[in-house]
């Protein structure tokens, strides 16, 4: 029997503070009961003979409603992306073909052949889509979901949403940390009373479950009786996110007109959760509206890195999908709006029937859930320009390992509901895609492979280059080469011409960002090669993995857990590399590119977790983004509070002082002050006020040590005194440049350095 808290008793025996209103001391509403079914599969096969006996019954039906104006765009932008990886595909694969001399064994030669295809259509794909994402990004987009279509009409107070983040084991502080942020951001959004936050946790170590408790108590006593935050512990953790989403559901869904899925690391402005509100309002067939959300936060090469990828080209694939799926979209299972009543009428998941990895649980339950919703007829939006809505990217190379394991997995089960009747072809394109996106890596390995076999077993013509391949195999490799590079040179060209380089620390700053993220993905890609190819085994042989998640927190990797986790999968193919280089030094030539970087895996592994390295790239400007140069007040916060955590002073006592400019005036209006006192006062105002200027002068991991640092409590109470007299944004730059006679302009102008502006405070 699960257990629900209402009652101020929660598991082992810890009870949560009290607060007045109507919800005082209880950890969650009444429940309404309601149900979400699951409608068993069809299976492949017996989805393909409904699917065909469907298309026989639609020949005699009644002509279908006229289309709206997206889903036209939407055919037609689809058949030409089709005709031009068809064109490209068909182009290259018959060069392919031609110049290829003939073998001792033709069926290698077929094989490598088709798998050339197969790639070089699924490289072409990306490529088109980069292409398109470029062209909305210059030009926009006229019929896709945009923050120009938000009526700021008032919201009408029925649209209740509920805020809900399904938590599992996570660090705590810093989850409850982005949670009040965002509660915060909605409070000063004025929304609040149309919003309830709800923290869903499937926590099994007590010790967590205990901390996150403590932490929902305070949370509460923050943001007072206003905020209605509730706390849920399912005690059977059936189905993980989905389950716990479903039950979610079944419980409280009938009080909701949409929900919000937040994930333990996601941060969302309360511009951001109004606006998906009220464009939920204007489109009452829009089921599930995705935001596009930012990577940002942690402070090692490896996150900066991706971070800053997924600005510069990650922007032009969300945009290029964007384009082509119009109101037919992805869902990424967080930080999205969903509208609860179709959600629980259409969207239940029953698990996949037969034994093995691929059955049981779904796990990739997001893109099944959009093509659920879609099936029921309702669209899926991608709104890219929404901003405010934020996630990290995890801190080293074994955490993103450890995560593309289990999206490897879910995405090969959800390869076997392309058929399932009633999907659009779109969502069945998505699901194929998804699984691809993973078994292209054993088809790489593959081609490879096949290419050693080759040359090893003879039948090269006398056209090569030196290098020794033939010369338009090596125009075909050019060619293929130019597809992957180019989104990255159209990322960075889009950036140029839309004048936003000064986000990213200067045009020469980004252009060195840029070779130094290129660098470390080509350095990285065999690994990642081998790493997926070894999931994409195990996930369709049932072969368990030893693999556990490192910490969520950046921590810098040991070498001994980096070769224990990389050494074993890429020990094989170097050692396989290393026996085709015997038999044919010329090989090495081929392997190299593989080869190299595999032997460089561990030790990369280990210098890209590094936090202080992180620290000194970021120091130097490269691998910046926007939310660095100005940093959104959401992140600060989120980022403030979770540094808070560490340090030695008690911010209660401080927060308690009342006094709002008397401190100000004793302790700063004299100029002769202490200069150490005042060079740290600067420091503070650096991280806690939202000027322009003040933004771009630190990066995100020195205020975190900034505010980790053990502060005395006349400085901490100076601090308060100047945050109560709410001098923030652009009033604080005015104040800078023209002197003032309120007390907090003279408090501020005092810290200005002689002849100095704020890039030089720290």
């Amino acid at each position: 029997m699960e257990q629900h808290h209402s009652s101020p008793m929660s598991p082992r025996g810890i009870t949560p503070p009290h607060t007045s209103g109507p919800t005082a001391g209880a950890s969650a509403p009444p429940i309404r009961r309601a149900s979400m079914p699951a409608q068993p599969w069809h299976g492949f096969f017996r989805g393909l003979a409904a699917g065909l006996a469907g298309l026989l019954r639609r020949q005699d039906a009644a002509p279908a409603a006229p289309l709206a104006a997206w889903e036209r765009a939407a055919i037609t932008r689809r058949r030409v992306f089709l005709a031009l990886i068809a064109l490209s595909t068909t182009i290259a694969t018959a060069l392919m073909a031609q110049v290829q001399p003939p073998y001792q064994h033709p069926a290698l030669q077929y094989g490598q052949i088709v798998l050339f295809a197969l790639l070089f259509a699924w490289v072409s794909a990306g490529f088109f889509t980069a292409v398109m994402g470029f062209y909305v990004m210059l030009r926009g987009d006229r019929h896709a979901l945009s923050r120009q279509d938000v009526r700021h009409d008032p919201i009408r107070p029925d649209a209740r949403t509920a805020i809900i983040m399904p938590i599992c084991n996570e660090h705590v502080s810093t989850v409850f940390a982005g949670l009040r942020a965002t509660c915060e951001s909605l409070a000063n959004s004025g929304a609040q009373q149309l919003f309830d936050v709800y923290v869903l946790s499937d926590t099994s170590d007590p010790d967590i479950r205990s901390a996150e408790i403590k932490a929902w108590g305070e949370l509460r006593e923050t943001l007072g009786d206003n905020a209605r935050i509730y706390y849920r512990w399912r005690q059977r953790r059936t189905k993980r996110k989905a389950g716990n989403v479903a039950d979610f559901c079944r419980r409280w869904g009938r009080n909701y007109r949409y929900m919000v899925v937040l994930d333990a690391d996601s941060v969302m402005s309360g511009d951001c959760l109004v606006n998906l509100v009220r464009l939920m309002e204007a489109n009452p067939k829009a089921g599930i509206i995705q935001t596009a959300p930012q990577a940002v936060g942690h402070a090692t090469i490896h996150a900066r890195s991706q971070q800053f990828a997924s600005r510069v080209t990650g922007r032009l694939f969300t945009l290029g999908m964007a384009y082509w799926q119009l109101g037919e979209s992805h869902y990424w299972g967080h930080n999205a709006i969903i509208r609860v009543e179709p959600f629980m009428k259409h969207c239940g998941l029953a698990p996949l029937p037969g034994r093995g990895a691929l059955s049981g649980e779904i796990m990739s339950h997001d893109f099944v859930e959009a093509a659920l919703m879609r099936r029921a007829g309702y669209h899926v939006w991608l709104a890219t320009d929404l901003t405010g809505s934020y996630e990290q990217q995890p801190p080293n190379l074994l955490e993103e390992l450890q995560r593309d394991r289990r999206w490897c997995q879910g995405n090969l089960q959800n390869a076997r509901l392309i058929a399932e009747p009633g999907l659009h072809a779109v969502h069945r394109a998505m699901l194929a895609t998804g699984a691809l996106a993973y078994a292209s890596a054993p088809l790489w390995l593959a081609f490879v492979v096949l290419g050693v076999a080759l040359w090893l077993t003879g039948g090269l013509g006398a056209s090569v280059t030196a290098f020794g391949l033939p010369i338009a195999v090596g125009g075909l490799w050019v060619g293929t080469l130019a597809m992957l590079v180019l989104p990255r040179v159209l990322g960075i060209a889009g950036i140029l011409l839309r004048g936003e380089q000064r986000f990213y620390g200067g045009t020469a700053v980004l252009l060195k960002s840029a070779l130094l993220e290129a660098g470390l993905s080509v350095l990285q890609a065999p690994v990642r090669m081998v790493a997926h190819s070894v999931f994409v085994f195990a996930a369709l042989t049932g072969w368990r993995i030893d693999w556990k998640s490192p910490p969520r927190e950046a921590e810098s990797l040991r070498w001994r857990d980096a070769a224990r986790r990389l050494l074993p999968s890429t020990s094989v193919i170097l050692g396989a590399a290393v026996a085709a280089a015997a038999v044919n030094p010329a090989l090495m030539l081929w392997m190299a590119p593989i080869a190299l970087p595999l032997l460089m895996a561990v030790p990369l592994a280990v210098f890209t977790s590094q936090e202080g390295r992180g620290r000194r790239v970021s120091e130097r400007g490269l691998l910046r983004i926007p939310e660095e140069t100005w940093t959104p007040a959401v992140l600060r916060h989120a980022w403030s509070y979770a540094a808070r955590q560490q340090r030695p002073t008690r911010w209660a006592d401080v927060l308690q002082d009342e006094s709002l400019f008397d401190l100000v005036r004793t302790a700063m209006g004299n100029r002769h002050t202490d200069r150490g006192r005042r060079a740290l006062a600067r420091r503070q105002l650096l991280l806690d006020l939202s000027a322009e200027r003040s933004a771009e002068s630190l990066a995100p991991t020195e205020r975190m040590r900034f505010l980790s640092e053990p502060q005395s409590l006349e400085q901490l109470r100076l601090r308060h005194s100047i945050l109560r007299g709410q001098v923030y944004g652009r009033q604080l730059a005015r104040d800078m440049d023209r002197p003032r006679a309120a007390p907090h302009a003279l408090a501020i102008n005092s810290l200005r350095p002689a002849g100095g502006n704020s890039r030089t405070l720290h």
